[in-house]
């Protein structure tokens, strides 16, 4: 863990205190709406389902207020190094976090849909795929906090196993529907939630990589892509 150094002017300790205090709560919000859609999907809950759609709005305006906060911090503070960098992280991890919001929100109106409908076999793996990315969110927003290179490395080992988890049940999910026709339009809907889910491993797994440059002012070297049998599906805008 990289223990950052005080500074001459006290006040701007207390702009990256509380830069860092904003990117902690949107990211400690994103992991709940993350959990709670995932909840709302296993549990065909329609009312849970929509309190996640409503609690975004909470995470853009925490973007916004760390978005303001970094760029009045640059021009009042001029940082150097280590605080620029750190900033900077921090200005780009809050848009991913917006981001991670409008995943878990997609992924809850689809829970509100597959409500309607039967059962889905292939459902059993989205829970511990949504346990693994949320653990990711947590822990990438961890290190940015404690400043931790080395929990940041361990997020991104992480992105292999989501990867994994998205292409088993990618298969899984043809299978499913070429046994039945009327299975198709809720399977497809699975997928859609899916891949939210290995999108936001794939943010969380940036974060992770803007966490260990901030700290260390090293890149993290290029990561392995997983499997590409599955093919790409598009979430429409939130």
């Amino acid at each position: 863990m990289v223990q950052p150094q005080g500074h001459t002017v006290k006040s701007f300790d207390d702009d990256l205190r509380q830069l860092r205090s904003l990117v902690s709560q949107a990211g400690g919000l994103c992991e709940t709406q993350i959990i709670a859609a995932i909840e709302a999907l296993k549990n065909r809950d329609s009312d849970a389902a929509l309190r996640v759609v409503e609690q975004d709005r909470r995470i853009d305006q925490l973007e916004q207020e760390a978005d303001r906060l970094a760029v009045r911090t640059i021009a009042l503070r001029a940082p150097m190094a280590d605080d620029l960098r750190e900033i900077i992280a921090a200005l780009k991890i809050s848009a991913v976090l917006e981001r991670i919001g409008d995943y878990a929100k997609n992924i809850a109106k689809r829970a509100s849909v597959l409500a309607q409908t039967g059962p889905i076999e292939p459902m059993v793996i989205v829970p511990e795929m949504g346990r693994v990315v949320a653990r990711m969110v947590k822990d990438a927003l961890d290190a940015f906090v404690d400043r931790d290179p080395e929990l940041a490395l361990a997020v991104c080992q992480h992105d292999k196993e989501v990867d994994n988890f998205y292409n088993s049940l990618f298969r899984s999910l043809l299978t499913y529907m070429m046994e039945n026709p009327h299975h198709i339009t809720p399977s497809t809907h699975l997928l859609f939630v899916a891949k939210n889910l290995e999108r936001i491993g794939d943010h969380a797994t940036n974060v992770a990589e803007m966490v260990y440059f901030s700290a260390t002012g090293e890149h993290i070297g290029e990561r392995p892509k997983g499997d590409d049998t599955a093919f790409a599906l598009v979430e429409p805008e939130a």
